[in-house]
């Protein structure tokens, strides 16, 4: 359905996206995950025609970029980043004008509109300007506004910044329901969570390159390890305390690797608690994205602000 070979965008001397290639199924909800900046938005705007790649080929249901570039803009829906929306407009015109600039006919905008306003729970809000709405319904009309011509192949890039818990659930099932329908979706964020709960596939991307991609199992195989010990100590230990054997310690954290820990549990707490340790806190982790990320670049997500 989507098959991305050597994909490369700059800006200047910014290698925005770095050689990424990708292959997604038909109907497949791939997630993109990296933090701001890591090159994921330039990817869908790519995707979505809106930018030019610089090197590499893209294919999106059989139709070549940008050769094809009418023909993939059919068949597309986009979510931004940033709302596609006009304050002063209503929730029904915003849907009107959107559905016109894909050429749908009169009688189907309205149908259409009154079906997604039903569905986004903005039917009886659907006449006010929507300058009057929360951030989360302007998110939902957002989504709506992506699937007005009912596309095969839909991009959301970071749909859920900025909104409520509630509106994220109602934006959640959107998504899982899409999905169910045989949607074809590409799904950024930077928030692992989501990405774990919604995608049957994920691509960890950084600084423009593609470092890891498959199944969460097939991630979580990348580390040695999938389960740890953890176990926090008081900031006031012994002077002479030793870190015990098999443990890293970070700050008041001591960590032990693997799951031969459970068993000597016991024995590791008399240990520290003879060497006079007060022990705050004791629980097993189990791998998840954040532990793959850390492992595969040496850091957590960055917080800058993604400007490409």
């Amino acid at each position: 359905m989507i098959v991305i070979e050597g994909l490369t965008k700059k800006f200047g001397s910014n290698i925005a996206v770095n050689n990424l290639h990708l292959q997604i199924g038909k109907g497949e909800l791939f997630g993109l995950l990296g933090p701001n900046g890591a090159g994921k938005t330039t990817t869908i705007n790519v995707l979505s025609t809106y930018l030019s790649a610089d090197a590499g080929n893209v294919t999106i249901s059989g139709f070549p970029l940008p050769r094809e570039a009418n023909k993939v803009k059919r068949i597309i829906g986009v979510v931004p980043q940033e709302l596609s929306l006009y304050n002063e407009l209503s929730a029904a015109e915003n849907l009107y004008f959107w559905g016109k600039l894909y050429g749908m006919k009169t009688a189907d905008i309205r149908h259409r509109t009154n079906e997604l306003l039903t569905e986004i729970d903005l039917f009886n809000r659907k006449d006010e300007p929507i300058k009057k709405f929360s951030g989360g319904m302007r998110r939902r009309l957002n989504i709506a506004v992506g699937l007005i011509h009912k596309p095969e192949v839909l991009f959301f890039d970071e749909p859920t910044v900025g909104v409520d818990p509630q509106s994220r659930n109602f934006i959640f099932g959107m998504i899982e329901k899409l999905h169910q329908e045989g949607k074809t979706i590409i799904y950024t964020s930077h928030y692992m969570e989501e990405v774990e709960r919604l995608c049957t596939r994920i691509g960890i991307i950084d600084y423009g390159k593609l470092i890891a991609q498959g199944t969460k199992l097939e991630l979580a195989k990348l580390l040695s390890f999938s389960e740890w010990l953890e176990i926090k100590i008081s900031d006031n230990h012994p002077s002479d305390f030793k870190i015990p054997a098999g443990a890293v310690k970070t700050q008041n954290i001591l960590r032990f690797d693997g799951t031969e820990f459970k068993e000597k549990l016991g024995e590791i707490l008399d240990s520290l608690i003879r060497s006079g340790v007060k022990i705050e806190d004791v629980s097993f982790k189990k791998t998840n994205l954040e532990e793959v990320f850390l492992h595969l670049t040496g850091r957590e997500f960055r917080d800058n602000q993604e400007s490409k």
